[in-house]
């Protein structure tokens, strides 16, 4: 299948499907009022680079996807993320959102999901916002695509987890960004893995390491609020670091390779050259030790320093040879040397071909909240450990009180937490 379209045996497939009665799921089932239309109706809540990126994976997934209401904290990005994908020939004909289904402010969110006829929300929030708008959106009964990580703290975790077995109980599909468990490199590469190709798992790493990302200066008009939500990731509240942030699509695939989580975490991490106000109270450099239940470790290492060497990559070392994997190259090496070669879809259309196929009752039932959820807390447990000087185990973790959201969602004055110390920080 072409990475560029649905294809017209996909359709008619799907089409025909639905006209038999036989695959029609609840949230299409519901729409008698629209029995005509058989499009697919989807809301965006969160119209910054990667919602309005996610907004445009999701009309290439399906030639029947309509975007048709969209949500953010702020006006100016609502309206450019509607200005450019309603604007551009390739996505136009399937935006289809009238004004009065643009929603800007701390309740946008509700606003949005109270639209009957949506089928499926988009999350892309910050981080921060993930758990509140994933309870909504299962209390709503909306299949949800959600943005990863999924929580930047233990409590939110917990209410992702409860979140996610509602949505189970009530058949809506979940699925999560983490787009590497979409990508058939990465998928042929874990078929061989698990079959044991490699032999017994013996020790694993992964890296995120790059250079500095965008920063948002503060501007004098801003609030404190404002500010550190323009400014996002930066703070911990808001992006759980870029250990959570950004490192655990690595760390999510050693848990795919290893069947599940880790068991401790132990780490170390710092801020050698971000240290100015404008990068809030976050790292920029971590290393975390992670063991397993069967003793294995893996080095997780992740940065984000201008002028150093850079790699984003997995690496497992099994008894009979050792994987290695990255977006579009999957290899092992070894007595059953194997190089992925083939039609390597984009992956961030990918799963939303898959959620959509989910949804319509055309593949396996997904609901990947309890995966994506232990995933963000593996990246949690290795932060928590970083910023205390502590070994911190995985019921620990999960039964932690440390809860980072604000006492208040609204624009005004907000305390920016200092900067972690490990050995003084205490593990909460």
């Amino acid at each position: 299948m072409s990475g560029s379209d649905w294809t017209r045996r996909d359709f008619v497939k799907a089409t025909a499907a639905i006209s038999a009665g036989t695959l029609v799921p609840s949230a299409f089932a519901a729409r008698t009022e629209r029995a005509i239309d058989d499009s697919i109706r989807v809301g965006v809540i969160g119209c910054g680079g990667r919602g309005t990126g996610a907004a445009a994976n999701a009309i290439k997934a399906h030639p029947r996807v309509k975007i048709v209401a969209m949500a953010d904290l702020f006006e100016d990005r609502l309206r450019g993320s509607y200005g450019w994908i309603s604007g551009d020939e390739e996505y136009e004909k399937q935006v289809a959102v009238d004004p009065e289904h643009m929603f800007a402010g701390f309740d946008a969110y509700k606003q949005l999901l109270a639209i009957k006829d949506i089928d499926y929300v988009i999350l892309a929030t910050p981080p921060g916002f993930r758990p509140i708008h994933f309870d909504a959106a299962v209390n709503a009964g909306k299949h949800v695509f959600m943005e990863k990580p999924v929580a930047v703290d233990p409590v939110g975790i917990r209410r992702v987890i409860d979140a996610g077995q509602r949505a189970k109980a009530q058949k809506l599909s979940v699925v999560a960004g983490t787009q590497r468990r979409h990508e058939r490199s990465y998928l042929s590469l874990m078929e061989r893995v698990q079959s044991g190709e490699i032999g017994e798992i013996v020790s694993a790493s992964c890296y995120w390491n790059q250079g500095g990302l965008w920063v948002h200066e503060r501007k004098p008009e801003y609030s404190d609020m404002e500010w550190q939500c323009r400014n996002w990731l930066y703070f911990t509240w808001l992006s759980g670091d870029h250990i959570c942030e950004q490192h655990i699509h690595n760390i999510d695939v050693i848990n795919w390779a290893m069947g599940g989580p880790p068991v401790k975490a132990t780490g170390m991490g710092g801020r050698q050259v971000r240290t100015e106000e404008k990068y809030g109270n976050i790292f920029d450099h971590f290393s975390i030790e992670y063991e397993y239940a069967n003793s294995m470790t893996m080095q997780s290492m992740c940065r984000q320093i201008d002028g150093c060497a850079g790699r984003v990559e997995e690496v497992l070392v099994g008894s009979k040879g050792r994987s290695i994997s990255r977006p579009g190259y999957a290899v092992i090496n070894g007595p059953r040397e194997w190089r992925f070669e083939g039609d390597n879809r984009n992956p961030y259309e990918q799963e939303h071909v898959d959620l959509i196929a989910s949804i319509m009752g055309e593949g396996v039932y997904l609901n990947e909240a309890q995966r994506v959820a232990e995933s963000t807390l593996t990246a949690i447990m290795g932060r928590m450990s970083a910023y205390t000087g502590k070994s911190v185990e995985w019921l620990g973790a999960m039964e932690s009180r440390l809860d980072l959201a604000p006492d208040a969602y609204k624009f005004g004055d907000l305390r920016v937490r200092p900067v972690s110390v490990p050995g003084k920080t205490e593990l909460i």
